[in-house]
């Protein structure tokens, strides 16, 4: 029944995705120019690639490529889109294979499931012993869920807010938190930052900035991690 449960409502949060649309669409795509630097040959394991923002670059860097992702919706987006790629509608939990991946992305994955850090340690066993996991999910911190919080829209830099609400997220972590889900799973960090200096909400962003504007401002996040409205991390074994 609980399984019934997270499909279904996987399944109400593909219809209405906003990851391929305006200033979320870039953060995606500057998340996979982080990721790349660290790539190792091999195979690759996406998990939870939604519209497959990410998936559109990771194709031309991978031939072994394999997609795990709870949406049956997505699916079939996604085999019509990269019929090259091994597409798996399976919830993480009940995935099964005996193939070990030697990277593993997670992007904006961590802060949707419901138990961050079992899904670290079923992603840990999917690893190759030389492979790498790359997660990247929003950051508390973020200067513009500061800002909201002295002008009252938000209660604290953790509540959710109406895009995460939209999105089904489940939890806003802080740098520090991201890092002790990883060390509970067993799991070595390889490399820490952030990326994407966010002074305004997306909304406010998107009615005035260029494109130029937001690389800019992907890469000045990278200068000031710690407050960067993305944190990401990249582990090994």
């Amino acid at each position: 029944m609980k399984n019934i449960e997270e499909i279904k409502r996987l399944e109400s949060i593909a219809k209405d995705s906003w990851y391929n649309k305006g200033a979320n669409y870039v953060t995606i795509k500057y998340s996979f120019e982080v990721f790349k630097r660290f790539f190792i040959k091999g195979s690759l394991l996406e998990m939870g690639p939604a519209e497959g923002v990410m998936t559109e670059d990771l194709v031309n860097y991978f031939d072994d490529y394999t997609i795990v992702e709870g949406s049956s919706f997505f699916c079939n987006t996604l085999k019509a889109k990269f019929p090259k790629i091994k597409v798996v509608n399976s919830l993480f939990e009940d995935f099964k294979t005996n193939q070990k991946f030697d990277n593993i992305v997670l992007g904006h994955v961590l802060e949707h499931v419901e138990d961050p850090i079992s899904i670290l340690k079923i992603t840990k066993n999917l690893l190759s012993d030389k492979g790498l996991i790359f997660a990247a999910v929003p950051n508390a911190n973020s200067i513009h869920r500061q800002a909201a919080v002295i002008m009252g829209l938000l209660k604290s830099i953790y509540e959710l807010n109406e895009s995460d609400i939209h999105h089904g997220h489940r939890r806003v972590y802080n740098p520090e938190q991201f890092i002790e889900d990883f060390k509970k799973a067993g799991l070595k960090i390889v490399k820490q930052g952030g990326y994407w200096l966010k002074p305004l909400s997306s909304k406010q962003i998107e009615e005035s900035w260029t494109n130029d504007m937001l690389v800019a401002f992907m890469k000045l996040g990278e200068k000031y991690p710690e407050i960067a409205a993305e944190t990401y991390i990249i582990a090994k074994k």
